[in-house]
């Protein structure tokens, strides 16, 4: 049985990864921080099944004794402060932990395990202000946002340490995803529980900003599949993991209200508090090489996506409504 440790589990991604490699029959361990904060709903399911684990990217102490204590085969890192408005007000924070906390990690990795293969959560949003369209694994990246700065720092350390210490260190460059285990504060599952509280009678209107924003949006338990081939390849590689298709929040809107029989226009309004400082405009993925090499397919549509969600919100408030 081959041990996982997961940073992040508690997230979208880590509990869809965390429920992927208990299928496969790994032992898999969690690691999350000591925080009041800190929810297990998304892994409360499968908590039984998975070993729960202190540590923090901040910490380089607490990562190298993970590391020494269970010797895992493979390290899925996906801890980070990964909502990017968030790092316009917390950039130092954001620094840390998506930045550097990569760094402690490959360190603690190099330091103890050196044959533990490492995945490293590398986001859409280092091409930022694109230069190519689409992007793919050649293109340069142009980072909007303190939360990207990071994310390319955190990519560009992991090739470093691969090239330099000959680790066996991936960096899967995922565009949007999402499920209806996205956070709230995400623009998609902002939509999707706006929808289902329009529709239940709960709130009457709906404030976005930018409309016109175009993203590369896939279903999460298809992308977690993509980390776990990365890390099955003979060598060590960097992929980009996306549709390959765009859509415009609006379109988003159009598609979440018209499921449930509502037009968006008589609900959604902008708002100039959600715009960003500096706006990525469009990202749109070239995934060739992941389906070439990695043999990896996407199963969820864009339009089942959203409606997947929307049902989701729609049960979830159904069943608060009737508490």
């Amino acid at each position: 049985m081959k041990t996982v440790l997961i940073t992040g589990v508690t997230g979208q991604d880590g509990s869809y990864l965390a429920e992927f490699l208990l299928e496969k029959e790994y032992k898999v361990i969690g690691m999350v921080r000591r925080s009041s904060t800190v929810t297990f709903d998304r892994i409360k399911h499968i908590q039984d099944d998975i070993t729960i684990v202190q540590g923090d990217l901040h910490d380089q102490g607490s990562l190298v004794n993970l590391i020494e204590e269970y010797k895992p085969e493979e390290v899925y890192n996906l801890a980070a402060q990964s909502f990017v408005p968030t790092s316009w007000n917390q950039p130092v924070l954001t620094g840390e932990v998506t930045a550097l906390g990569v760094m402690r990690m490959l360190e603690a990795i190099r330091l103890v395990s050196p044959k533990t293969r490492f995945y490293q959560a590398s986001s859409s949003e280092m091409f930022g202000k694109v230069l190519e369209v689409p992007q793919k694994e050649t293109t340069p990246f142009y980072p909007r946002s303190p939360y990207g700065v990071a994310k390319v720092y955190g990519h560009w350390i992991t090739v470093n340490y691969r090239e330099s210490y000959d680790l066996f260190a991936v960096s899967g460059i995922l565009f949007n995803h999402e499920s209806p285990r996205r956070g709230l504060e995400f623009v998609t599952r902002k939509i999707t529980d706006g929808v289902a509280k329009i529709k239940l009678g709960l709130a009457d209107e709906l404030r976005l900003g930018n409309l016109e924003a175009q993203r590369d949006w896939g279903f999460a338990k298809d992308y977690v599949e993509a980390m776990w081939l990365m890390l099955q390849q003979d060598e060590p590689d960097d992929f980009v993991i996306g549709t390959g298709e765009t859509h415009a929040v609006r379109e988003f809107c159009e598609i979440a209200f018209g499921y449930v029989d509502l037009d968006y226009q008589d609900y959604v309004k902008r708002d100039e508090r959600f715009y960003r400082p500096a706006e990525v405009d469009l990202l749109i993925s070239d995934p060739s090489k992941a389906k070439a090499k990695l043999g990896w397919e996407l199963q969820v549509s864009f339009k089942e996506l959203v409606e997947m969600m929307v049902d989701a919100d729609l049960e979830r408030l159904s069943k608060e409504k009737l508490k």
